[in-house]
């Protein structure tokens, strides 16, 4: 069964989106960490100043993706 065959499911009901703060000049670190992890998540940066990222992920994969983000050699703040 596919999702969409769900009755009464919705993808905004999936989706999830982690704000955190990490310093500046670990940002693309982040990024590229993520990005590296394939389907679990996309990192934007939402202020470059104050280092605030935005995680875009759904509620499924943010556990798995949470426990590789803190493991990675980066001081993450979630907001």
């Amino acid at each position: 069964m596919n999702f969409s065959d769900q009755p009464g499911a919705h993808l905004s009901d999936i989706d999830l989106i982690i704000k955190a703060r990490i310093d500046r000049s670990q940002i693309q670190m982040l990024c590229k960490l993520v990005e590296g992890l394939g389907h679990l998540g996309i990192v934007t940066t939402t202020n470059k100043e104050l280092g605030e990222v935005m995680i875009q992920t759904t509620k499924y994969c943010w556990p798995e993706l949470k426990e590789l983000i803190l493991k990675m050699p980066l001081e993450i703040e979630f907001m």
